[in-house]
């Protein structure tokens, strides 16, 4: 058997793979499943339909109903462009922080899960910890689905996910849904002076927007005074890309935007999805009147699922138990966490680091919070030791 590491150790490993989304993670896995084999472990790969990504799942303990999924993402999100004082892919320990792309976010919680294996093993757990490492989180989480199903074919049911995103170690028991809506607009080429002849792509994407700004703004109206927990407390709906046209006296043929949406648990993405595209409908038909090969087309390009409050939950009844912590967090941003709730699992998110320090330029976790995850790690074993 191998030596035992510290979560520092398994993190330096990990975060010198550039997991980047648009790379391979398959080094990555590899190291994993090599770790577990040291420890007589078998993992199970969930390739993607390339063969150049893979998710990860292996089983700690007996083959009984009742354990705990620690699930996490491999992929990371790009440095290019970022003010890094070190090698992003290095791990650099300053003044009690470690620095280095995906410390936080959300190797942190991965490195603490390996490095706790061999206590996993030796404490005799009555009931299994599975591990879930996924890809394209930071994409749309696509790799998740696949692995959840197979989980749910191959393995024991699970009593409860917990998610490692970083939270400080709070217990999250809900976050918003997302989705990507990828709209274009083809217009109807002709000289600006003629205008009433032609298709702006560009003026009729503005009219789309304009529709979408104006959702956002009554959502934020409506959701004055109410304590919904998030912030902002509302759904919102976003533009963040706009690419489009010629010149100032051409009527633009051609124009390209992204719809974010970003719900409430509460509203279904996909009531807001058929909203946009009955919208989006009544603006196609007024342009190819006009001109019939203009017209507008919308693809969702991504729609991941919030994370519902559970009533009675087993996740978090576990993960408050093992924190001490009885306040009630929400967050915004999204993770996999609705997608193993639509898989059937009582599901939460708690990890160590703070998502303020995510996705930037000179991303760290606090050794005292890594530190933190692992008396974490502790408490669940011997729960699970405990366990009839």
């Amino acid at each position: 058997m191998q030596a035992r590491q510290t979560s520092e150790d398994v993190l330096a490993h990990l975060v010198a793979f550039e997991t980047v989304s648009d790379r391979s993670n398959l080094d990555l896995i590899s190291y994993v499943e090599a770790y577990l084999a040291g420890y007589g472990i078998s993992a199970v790969r969930v390739p993607d339909a390339s063969g150049e990504k893979a998710g990860l799942y292996a089983e700690i303990g007996p083959s009984v109903a009742g354990g705990v999924i620690l699930s996490g993402h491999t992929d990371v999100v790009p440095v290019v462009g970022q003010d890094w004082t070190s090698d992003a892919f290095a791990l650099t320990e300053r003044n009690g922080r470690l620095y280095g792309r995906g410390t936080c976010d959300m190797k942190g919680f991965l490195a603490s899960a390996l490095a706790a294996v061999p206590r996993m093993l030796s404490a005799g757990i009555a009931r299994p910890i599975q591990l879930a490492f996924s890809y394209d989180e930071e994409v749309g989480c696509l790799g998740a689905p696949p692995l959840i199903a197979r989980m749910r074919e191959d393995l024991a049911p699970a009593a409860a996910v917990i998610v490692g995103e970083p939270t400080g170690m709070q217990v999250v028991t809900g976050h918003k849904s997302i989705c990507e809506i990828a709209t274009h607009v083809r217009g109807y080429e002709v000289h600006s002076s003629l205008m009433h002849q032609g298709v702006s792509a560009v003026m009729t994407a503005a009219r789309l927007i304009a529709w979408v700004d104006a959702q956002s703004r009554e959502n934020a109206a409506a959701a004055a005074g109410l304590g919904t927990g998030y912030e902002p407390p509302w759904t919102t709906l976003h533009v963040g890309r706009v690419e489009g046209g010629t010149a100032h006296n051409i009527t633009a043929r051609d124009c390209a935007f992204s719809v974010d949406i970003r719900g409430l648990p509460t509203e279904p993405l996909e009531d807001w999805i058929a909203r946009y595209r009955a919208f989006a409908a009544e603006i196609d038909a007024e342009i190819r009147a006009v001109r019939p090969s203009a017209g507008v087309s919308v693809e969702v390009a991504s729609s991941v699922p919030g994370c519902r409050a559970e009533r009675d939950g087993a996740a978090e009844a576990l993960a408050r138990r093992l924190t001490g912590d009885n306040g009630t967090h929400v967050v915004s941003y999204a993770t996999e966490a609705g997608q193993f709730q639509d898989g059937g699992y009582s599901t939460i998110v708690c990890g160590p680091g703070s998502i303020e320090q995510a996705h930037q330029g000179d991303e760290f976790i606090a050794r005292s919070e890594l530190a933190a995850c692992d008396a974490f790690m502790d408490r669940l074993i011997a729960d699970l030791a405990r366990a009839a």
